[in-house]
């Protein structure tokens, strides 16, 4: 069944040429901004190309949303030839990337476009599902609904190898208190509603990597399926180490190798490592909202 939905999201969904290409996902990118230059994200500038000019840079880069043009120009040609649009883009919390989509999308009155605010990371895996569901022929309201049900199961833990980045951006949220503490601990953080949350203060980041491990066993049901990915920035080794003790100990039904490009690492800077995951079954939460399984 050929789909009547396409999906459209932003460069921060990290998504590999051959995915964008193999479901014709439209990605609408953000801009990196090194004085007076800016660069389109995935198009204009490479990782290798980012981190060179960060590490000369005595200015720390900032980051730009897409403008409206950009979406108005995607929304045109899709709406021209038939097609209902699913839009998922990254937090309006850490960027304006979705209010250029609401704005576009009020240029199409009569089409029908959803616009959905992703609050956390691990955007690539709900683009990758919203695909999915489209190609099997799934309209706008079941994708949203798909894409709520594993919204409720995505989760998020990371470790940055600095915070002055995320400082430097007004984007570090309760992560500010450890501000000055990093060389006694290597904190677990997670995104939560688009707000950095400290989970956990392990003392080195071997302990955070365990700390990662035994919080993605409690949120994970035994014989659960997992999807996911190892992301990281500059930090290949670690997180090679994260995938293969990630692949012994769960059953990866997919999980992604991902070094995140140059608008995420403006945020956090170089040494961020870190997952995110879904799995099939999701652990029961007490009358507060948290996991049952919870340390």
């Amino acid at each position: 069944m050929s789909a009547r939905v396409k999906i459209v999201t932003d460069s921060t969904a990290y998504l590999s040429p051959e995915t964008v290409a193999r479901y014709d996902i439209r990605v609408v990118p953000l801009k990196v901004i090194f004085g007076n230059e800016s660069f389109a994200e995935g198009v204009d500038i490479t990782n290798e190309e980012f981190y060179q000019r960060l590490a000369k840079s005595k200015v720390l880069p900032t980051t730009s949303q897409p403008p409206i043009s950009d979406f108005i120009q995607v929304y045109a040609e899709l709406t021209r030839l038939g097609y209902d649009i699913f839009s998922i883009h990254i937090s309006g919390k850490l960027s304006g990337a979705i209010n250029s989509a609401l704005a576009a999308r009020a240029a199409f009155p009569q089409a029908r476009i959803e616009v959905v605010d992703w609050l956390s990371m691990g955007m690539g895996l709900l683009v990758l599902a919203a695909a999915r569901a489209a190609e099997e022929g799934q309209g706008l309201a079941e994708i949203k609904a798909v894409i709520k049900r594993l919204t409720a199961n995505m989760n998020i833990f990371g470790t940055l190898g600095t915070l002055k980045y995320l400082q430097k951006g007004g984007r570090i949220g309760a992560a500010a208190t450890l501000v000055g503490t990093l060389l006694k601990i290597k904190p677990v953080l997670t995104l939560d509603n688009g707000e950095v949350r400290v989970l956990a203060k392990p003392r080195n980041r071997d302990k955070a990597v365990q700390c990662m491990l035994k919080f993605m066993a409690q949120r994970v049901e035994e014989r659960a399926r997992i999807h996911g990915a190892i992301v990281h920035t500059r930090a290949s080794e670690e997180a090679l180490v994260l995938e293969k003790e990630v692949r012994a100990r769960f059953d990866c039904d997919e999980l992604y190798f991902i070094e995140l490009g140059p608008v995420f690492a403006t945020h956090t800077g170089p040494g961020t490592l870190g997952m995110a995951f879904y799995s099939d079954e999701l652990p029961e939460r007490d009358s507060e909202g948290n996991y049952s399984k919870w340390i």
